[in-house]
């Protein structure tokens, strides 16, 4: 489905959609709606349509929703595409992610009433919407039957007005971190009843580890050898990925390809024992094909875009030293292991959408106008020339890879390992 065509529905459908509900849910009300809305969760729905990244920053959310009221009990609602982050977490039952398809308005209107039958037919009575300021949530919260509906209010902000189908309501809080403010969303389950605005708590009390990704030996000398056939022997130095891509749902993210191109080079003639490695999702696998083709040098560039699952795509993260990326999906997957991960910011906040956890390093050019992207806008920013991107230069991403470089050396030889992945080891914790 295209995304600007999903922004217009949720926009302007979207708007009508819920100014009709809240007519609806008012006039409930008036029996005791809200009343009956306090009753503690038995059942809880997530609904997280969108990006696979930001699933990782739901984790401690969920393992909370888990111990509250039991893994069987939790449930998630996700377009199809998104589904593999749900299955390698294993937070939730696999027959409890609820799939939604986005091939066109006919095939997610039939998704989305058959997950409306289940939500009552499995006697759903929590949702917690985690898209924040969209519609289209809020809309398959209400229409849940759930009584408790948590989620952001815009209250008395200018914010995207979505009605008032929210039982248990936050204020959007653009100073605190989308993991921490996914947190918030299961706390205030507990929050005393008639608090306004919901969130009445410190901070810390909600902070949320990231999990760690160990892949198993198999996996590690599996993914290893599907390395070595791209090399054509055996890599005996380190390894430095680049995820040149972007979602397409915010482009303006994308540091340019001519970018990586140069990175690539330059790492190959200055640092003769690099191998450098292309990733990318099936559909990015000929645009990554062309950037490998531009560095050059094979077999020290190789491109393994379309050529891994979700999970694999974890392993090759343990057996690499440093990933350069945009600010995308791969940022917190990465952060789920021990790999140097270098993102790169621009329209999005980074205190808002930073990578948690693992050894990441954000560059970013600090231009007056970024970050321009955040959900009181629907991410639909004005920009029309991302010179948040441009402005990053490729001297700037080179010193940081070299320092992260040095940082390995340093570590393997501390442990007695040579540079670089020399028997399928991944590299250790620390």
């Amino acid at each position: 489905m295209n995304h600007g065509r999903i922004r217009w529905v949720d926009r302007y459908v979207g708007s009508i959609l819920c100014f009709g509900l809240t007519l609806i849910r008012r006039l409930g009300d008036l029996f005791g709606g809200r009343r009956r809305a306090q009753l503690p969760p038995s059942k809880i729905l997530f609904i997280k349509l969108i990006e696979q990244g930001a699933t990782v920053l739901a984790y401690g959310a969920i393992k909370r929703a888990v111990a509250k009221v039991g893994r069987e009990n939790v449930y998630f609602c996700v377009f199809a595409e998104n589904r593999p982050i749900f299955d390698l977490l294993e937070l939730v039952p696999p027959e409890n992610v609820i799939e939604i398809r986005s091939e066109g308005m006919v095939v997610f209107g039939i998704d989305v009433l058959k997950m409306l039958v289940r939500c009552r037919r499995e006697k759903i009575d929590t949702t917690i919407d985690m898209e924040f300021m969209a519609r289209a949530p809020a809309i398959l919260a209400y229409c849940s039957g759930a009584r408790r509906r948590v989620g952001l209010h815009r209250f008395t902000t200018e914010g995207p007005y979505r009605g008032d189908l929210m039982t248990d309501r936050i204020l959007p809080n653009p100073f605190l971190h989308t993991a921490e403010h996914y947190s918030l969303l299961v706390h205030v389950l507990d929050a005393p009843p008639g608090e306004t605005p919901l969130g009445k708590m410190q901070v810390a009390e909600i902070e949320a580890p990231a999990p760690r990704f160990i892949p198993t030996g198999e996996e590690s000398e599996r993914i290893a050898k599907v390395i070595e056939g791209e090399v054509g022997g055996q890599v005996v130095g380190p390894i430095v990925l680049l995820n040149p891509n972007a979602s397409d749902l915010l482009p303006l993210r994308r540091w340019q390809p001519d970018r990586f191109v140069e990175l690539g080079r330059r790492l190959l003639v200055e640092q003769p024992e690099v191998t450098v490695a292309i990733t990318g999702a099936p559909s990015e696998r000929s645009s990554a094909e062309t950037i490998a083709a531009a560095i050059g040098e094979r077999p020290r560039v190789i491109n393994l875009a379309g050529k891994t699952s979700l999970r694999d795509l974890l392993v090759v993260y343990s057996l690499a030293d440093v990933l350069v990326t945009n600010d995308s999906g791969p940022g917190h997957f990465a952060s789920l292991t021990e790999i140097h991960n270098i993102v790169l910011f621009g329209p999005a906040s980074v205190s808002g959408w930073g990578p948690r956890g693992g050894r990441h390093h954000v560059i970013r050019a600090d231009l007056a106008c970024s970050p321009c992207v955040d959900s009181m806008n629907n991410r639909l920013s004005p920009c029309n020339d991302n010179i948040c991107m441009q402005a990053i230069g490729v001297d700037q991403v080179y010193d940081e890879v070299v320092k992260c470089l040095i940082e390995v050396r340093s570590r393997n030889e501390a442990a007695g390992l040579r540079a670089g992945r020399t028997e399928h080891q991944a590299p250790q914790p620390t």
